[in-house]
C-alpha cells in the first residue's frame, strides 16, 4: 500500500490509521507513526495508547537523550514495542525495528523525500530481500506536491469528504489587519463567555529575514490588550513539562 488519505481536521484520519494497524498487531509486527512536531506526537501518542491497552506504544523523539534513548531503541530493535510514534527521530541511523510492515506518515508535506525513504528503508525485508513496508500517509492540506505524487509516484488516492455525525460547520473568514482590533475585541467577548481562543504565529522568535510576528512577541502584546483574559504560549522550544502545563 502506498496510500494518501486527506480530509479535514477532525474527520477522523487518525481513527483510519488506526484501523490499518489492526491486523499488523494482531501479526505482532511493528507499525511506525511519524508526526512533524512533538505536540502532534504526543496526541497520537495519547490516542493509540488509550487504543490499544493490550500494545505497547512507544513515543521517540529528538528530546530522549543517554539511558532513556538507549533504553527505547532497545525496545524498537528487540521488537517489545508494536507502535511506535515519532517525530523526525525515527528516521535517524541508529533507530533499527525488529519488524517494521506499516509507515503512518502524518503531514506528510511537512517531511522531505528522503525523509520519507529514510524511514521506508528501515522497513521489514521479505524472502527475496525487498524493503515492503506498507504506507499510510494523512493530509488536512492538499499542496501540489500531493498532486504530483498522486499522478507519477503511484500513490493512492482516497477522500474523507465529511465529518463525522454532531459536528457544527467551520466558518473561515480573511480579515485585513485594519480591522485587527475587530478581532480583538471578537476575542474578548468570547473569553468573557467562557470560551476559547487561539492565536497561530509563524515563527517562535522575531526574524530579521521575514518580516512575520512572532508567537512570544504576540503573546506578550495580547496579554497587554487583553486585560481580563489570561493568555499562554505554547512552542515547540519550550521544555516538555512547560509545555503541559499550558495545554491543561
Amino acid at each position: 500500500m502506498l496510500r494518501l488519505v486527506q480530509g479535514d481536521v477532525g474527520s477522523g484520519k487518525t481513527v483510519v490509521a488506526a484501523a490499518a494497524a489492526l491486523p499488523v498487531l494482531e501479526a505482532g509486527l511493528q507499525i511506525a507513526i511519524m508526526a512533524p512536531t512533538e505536540i502532534l506526537a504526543e496526541q497520537h501518542y495519547e490516542n493509540f495508547s488509550s487504543w490499544f491497552t493490550h500494545r505497547r506504544c512507544l513515543m521517540l523523539s529528538g528530546r530522549d537523550k543517554g539511558s532513556v534513548r538507549q533504553q527505547k531503541l532497545d525496545m524498537i530493535r528487540t521488537g517489545k514495542v508494536n507502535i511506535i510514534i515519532g517525530t523526525h527521530a525515527l528516521f535517524q541511523a541508529d533507530v533499527v525495528f525488529a519488524s517494521l510492515v506499516l509507515l503512518v506518515v502524518d503531514e506528510q508535506h511537512r517531511f522531505g523525500v528522503h525523509q520519507r525513504l529514510a524511514l521506508r528503508e528501515k522497513g521489514y525485508t521479505d524472502h527475496q530481500g525487498r524493503q515492503v513496508p506498507h504506507q499510510l500517509i494523512m493530509t488536512a492540506t492538499p499542496i501540489p506536491r500531493s498532486l504530483a505524487m498522486t499522478a507519477y509516484a503511484d500513490l493512492d488516492y482516497s477522500v474523507i469528504d465529511e465529518l463525522p455525525a454532531g459536528r457544527k460547520p467551520v466558518k473561515t473568514v480573511v480579515i485585513s489587519t485594519r480591522r485587527r482590533q475587530e478581532v480583538i475585541d471578537r476575542i474578548e467577548s468570547a473569553c468573557e463567555r467562557g470560551e476559547q481562543a487561539y492565536w497561530v504565529c509563524t515563527l517562535v522568535e522575531e526574524s530579521e529575514v521575514l518580516q512575520c510576528q512572532a508567537a512570544e512577541a504576540t503573546a506578550t502584546q495580547l496579554a497587554s490588550e487583553l486585560k481580563n483574559v489570561r493568555v499562554g504560549l505554547v512552542h515547540g522550544r519550550m521544555k516538555q513539562q512547560q509545555k503541559q502545563l499550558v495545554l491543561k
